[in-house]
């Protein structure tokens, strides 16, 4: 029994309930990041082997949870020896070694259940080397990074921070404790000492929730509380999402940003004790202001014109009365002026072109801080008006995953529109599956690729504040970047999700008019102009699609969907499956057809919801063989005819609920050329 690939991709493997026979594969010992391993209510048998935790480094990841309870293990060569201070976490009740359980097994033999460790919940003890240390209680306390790091105790008042990690990548947080800290610290330009994880818990979905206290740099006891200005900041940091994306923690949101006592972050200014009246003085100052621009105007205005470069500007145009440009800030991303866009793309270079859509062209740009970004600039034709505009913007600074592109920030200068996204290097999600591709995406990719794109239009559809509807998924507007992690892009046609009226109803959809791509467009929605979520998952469906066949939506007349379900109905669907991926492996291909089908059914009601999307995607990776037999490669073979008997290769161990899987893998399976 060879280790399934997928499991790498995993710091918690749940296999539990899937009849699975045999013995567990040693090489799972060596999976340095795995932190949890459920197999319980399986029929695995033999012996426990020593070798399962023999490669796992205690310190840098913690001990490994095996939970093998209700199996038929009869032996265990496991060392249960405190002494030796094994490097896991071991659960046996259910198997016959259980049954007349020896003293050294007894503890191991006990019923235990996971969610006793899922929710877990610590607190900083006090510091025993500063007892003699009085702070003033509600007022400063002890800061534990300088007592424990460098043997100093001094008091501060702390900035508390309410903080949450949407998606994080682990299982059990205290072998990841250090990173943390050094990763918030960073994001928030502050020493490690001055941050300081007070406590944690365990929150469904599952997200954790962590208490931060940030401390000023206490030199002595002369300064004991951050400077205002040095407040702001960090609050800015954090409400503006400018901590940078981070693999392992994932998305973050900031639930509450507590002062010190008495501090308040922007107070109201007090109204002026001169004799003359609020009115006067505003006359006065306008008449200032007035004078100022009618003699500063004129000869700026010349300047502007001996030295503008031919081409960069030719574009830009007064707007609003008499030339004036409303600028409403938006303080969760950043504001950038023309000038500054187009000394970031060269003078919009078209050498620094990386895209084009209807909406306008993309520039690779270079801020003068050296952030890359990706500037979308809105063609003459495409211009919002402004209320729109901005409304677009804020509803895009509320968006924060680490599945969807960020959006940093944008221009509304001169007349001009920009949108300044994340750069992400890895290309689309379309120029990734064409046959030129020069790294063509394997299965295991690919199916990575479906669940991180689900999981960010799920966030979009439920957690988004307010709920959003994309109404433009498709491969162009997926990005993968360096490490292949899928991003959802482009939220130009983006709207809001109805929300409940008076009387607490929500309507189902959304009326308007009809906007997306053809191929992708919910045929439903196209008809009645009624958009919904379920609009959102028949484009998904296509883009299931796409990464099985490899195919365009429409291409050559032939629409995807069409001829899918004519392959589907006919039972030759491995004919259309994409040669470029290489090996798969056969039991997750069936489902994920099925999945596909079921987006694209024609009527809404019958397609699956985003959450059952994700939900049955990862079934299909817990139902990812462990047996190398299961393994079907189809590349060209001259000595082969391509045939095969479907029912040997696509075992039906999973069926999403509203589809109908009768005659699909019927017939053997017809010779064709690769793409």
């Amino acid at each position: 029994m060879l280790l399934c690939f997928f499991c790498l991709l995993f710091t918690f493997s749940d296999f539990s309930s899937n009849s699975l026979t045999g013995e567990i594969p040693s090489s799972l010992g060596n999976l340095q990041s795995l932190q949890a391993l459920f197999l319980h209510n399986n029929k695995l048998n033999g012996s426990v082997s020593a070798s399962l935790a023999a490669g796992k480094n205690v310190s840098q990841y913690g001990k490994l949870v095996l939970d093998l309870q209700q199996n038929q293990f009869s032996q265990l060569d496991l060392n249960l020896s405190t002494a030796s201070n094994p490097s896991y976490n071991l659960w046996l009740y259910g198997n016959p070694i259980c049954q007349n359980p020896l003293p050294e097994i007894f503890l191991v033999c006990a019923p235990n259940n996971f969610t006793t460790l899922s929710v877990a919940d610590t607190t900083n003890a006090p510091v025993s080397s500063c007892q003699s240390q009085t702070c003033s209680p509600g007022v400063d306390e002890l800061v534990p990074g300088l007592a424990t790091q460098q043997g100093l105790c001094r008091c501060a008042s702390p900035i508390q921070v309410d903080y949450r990690l949407k998606s994080p990548g682990f299982t059990f947080f205290e072998p990841y404790k250090q990173e943390f800290n050094t990763y918030i610290s960073g994001g928030l330009n502050l020493t490690l000492v001055q941050v300081d994880v007070a406590n944690y818990s365990w929150e469904p979905g599952p997200r954790l929730r962590i208490h931060l206290k940030l401390f000023p740099v206490v030199a002595d006891q002369s300064i004991r509380m951050f400077n205002l200005s040095e407040m702001r900041r960090l609050y800015q940091t954090f409400t503006g999402w400018k901590i940078p994306d981070n693999l392992d923690f994932g998305p973050y949101e900031v639930l509450g940003f507590t002062l010190p006592p008495g501090v308040v972050l922007y107070p109201s200014s007090n109204k002026s004790s001169t004799n003359l009246s609020g009115g006067a003085i505003a006359g006065i100052l306008l008449g200032c202001i007035a004078g100022t621009a009618v003699i500063v105007a004129g000869p700026m205005y010349y300047v502007f014109r001996k030295h503008r470069r031919p081409g960069v500007l030719a574009r830009r145009s007064a707007t609003g009365k008499n030339g004036m440009q409303e600028l409403i800030k938006i303080t969760s991303v950043e504001y950038f002026t023309f000038e500054e866009m187009a000394a970031a793309t060269n003078g919009f270079s078209e050498s620094r072109q990386v895209g084009q859509g209807g909406y306008g062209k993309v520039y690779k740009g270079i801020l003068k801080d050296g952030r890359v970004v990706a500037i979308k600039r809105a063609e003459e034709g495409s211009l919002q008006g402004a209320k729109e505009f901005y409304t677009e913007i804020d509803i895009l600074s509320r968006v924060h995953h680490l599945n969807l592109v960020l959006l940093v920030g944008y221009c509304n200068d001169e007349g001009e529109q920009m949108l300044v996204y994340e750069f992400i290097n890895g290309g689309t999600l379309q120029q990734r599956l064409s046959p030129t591709a020069k790294f063509p995406l394997d299965f295991a990719t690919r199916l990575r690729v479906a669940i991180a794109s689900a999981k960010g239009i799920l966030y979009l559809h439920t957690e988004a504040n307010p709920p959003i509807l994309h109404r433009d998924i498709k491969a162009s507007n997926i990005m993968l970047d360096e490490r292949n992690v899928a991003k959802v892009s482009d939220f130009g046609l983006s709207r809001l999700a109805p929300l409940p009226d008076l009387e607490g109803f929500t309507p189902g959809h959304v009326s308007t008019v009809v906007k997306g791509t053809p191929g992708y467009l919910d045929p439903e929605y196209f008809l009645t102009h009624k958009l919904s979520d379920k609009s959102d998952v028949y484009s998904f469906g296509v883009v299931l699609l796409e990464l099985v066949t490899g195919m365009q939506p429409i291409s050559q007349g032939k629409n995807l969907v069409r001829e899918v379900n004519l392959a589907y109905e006919a039972g030759t669907v491995l004919s259309i499956v994409d040669h470029s991926m290489g090996v798969y492996p056969s039991e997750a291909l069936g489902p994920l057809v099925r999945l596909a089908l079921a987006c694209c059914k024609g009527h809404p009601s019958l397609r699956p919801s985003m959450s059952e999307v994700v939900r049955d995607l990862e079934n299909i990776v817990r139902t990812m063989p462990w047996d190398d037999k299961s393994f079907v490669s189809f590349e060209p073979d001259e000595k082969s005819d391509c045939k095969r008997d479907s029912d040997s290769l696509l075992s039906d161990i999973y069926m999403p609920s509203n589809v109908d899987d009768s005659g699909l893998f019927s017939h053997t399976i017809e010779t064709f050329a690769p793409r």
